[in-house]
């Protein structure tokens, strides 16, 4: 942090502004600490508290409407690309439009402080024709909310970073061994959740073609056909596959009961 603290002190506002855009736009870069380390330059009169805010909430402006309007054109290829980092990702777009359905357009006020969800609101929120007005309103107020949050934490607690900065420096080469061990941790984890889920990555798949024929053939009674499409692709009104039933995936351990055990079951979701 006493690295980015130093290039904020030279470059101000532009460093602010990228590292911002960067991660609305997906890429995992530090904002949160730039914000932190621009509300303590501003604390110290380095930068205008009122143009740090300003442009902080532009940067996450810009980047979440050029992800919204992709999502509305692109809609769940794009969904999948973000979401290619996931060790699950299914769960992962599941998760977020989940968050949409239990909580509805609110979402977007605190998107911005929950990892995954971040990145995913925006364009959710345009592959699920959001109106433009609707999208732009909470979108300012969640990015200003969670500008203000960590520019207000630099610029009350200036000093205090300043200590422990000055703590970082004294203890040298144990910080860095703690950093090495922390990163070894975490990349450890990262491969047991790899392992842990890779029984999930393995979907079986079959051919509309192939189900379509098996439907004409004669089998129709021995195949349920089921519609799980997550929560803001579906509603009661939705068009659906004929002959298909809804599969509510919020309460699936209920739905499983109810299911025949003697009939084949193909799903399909969005």
């Amino acid at each position: 942090m006493a690295g980015l603290l130093s290039s904020i002190g030279r470059h101000g506002y532009l460093l602010v502004f990228f590292l911002v855009l960067a991660e609305s736009l997906g890429l995992p870069v530090p904002a949160a600490v730039a914000l932190v380390a621009g509300g303590a330059a501003a604390a110290s009169g380095a930068l205008s508290l009122t143009r740090l805010l300003l442009l902080a909430v532009a940067a996450m402006l810009v980047g979440d409407s050029l992800l919204f309007v992709l999502g509305r054109s692109m809609g769940w290829a794009l969904l999948g690309f973000l979401c290619k980092l996931s060790m699950n990702p299914e769960t992962c777009i599941l998760r977020s439009a989940e968050s949409f359905y239990k909580r509805g357009k609110i979402t977007l006020l605190f998107a911005k402080f929950i990892p995954g969800i971040n990145t995913m609101a925006p364009p959710l929120a345009g592959s699920m024709r959001m109106p433009v007005h609707d999208f732009l309103r909470l979108d300012v107020m969640g990015a200003s909310l969670y500008a203000l949050a960590y520019v207000s934490l630099g610029f009350l607690f200036r000093d205090f970073l300043a200590s422990m900065l000055r703590g970082f420096q004294a203890a040298g080469r144990a910080v860095e061994g703690v950093t090495v061990i922390a990163l070894i941790g975490y990349a450890v984890y990262r491969i047991w959740l790899y392992r842990k889920h890779a029984v999930y990555r393995v979907v079986p798949r079959v051919q509309v073609e192939e189900l379509s024929s098996r439907l004409a053939s004669g089998d129709k009674d021995k195949i349920l056909l089921m519609d799980v499409r997550s929560h803001g692709y579906y509603d009661a009104g939705a068009a659906r596959i004929k002959g298909s039933i809804r599969l509510e995936p919020n309460n699936l351990s209920e739905e499983l009961k109810t299911l025949p055990r003697d009939k084949d079951i193909y799903v399909y979701c969005t």
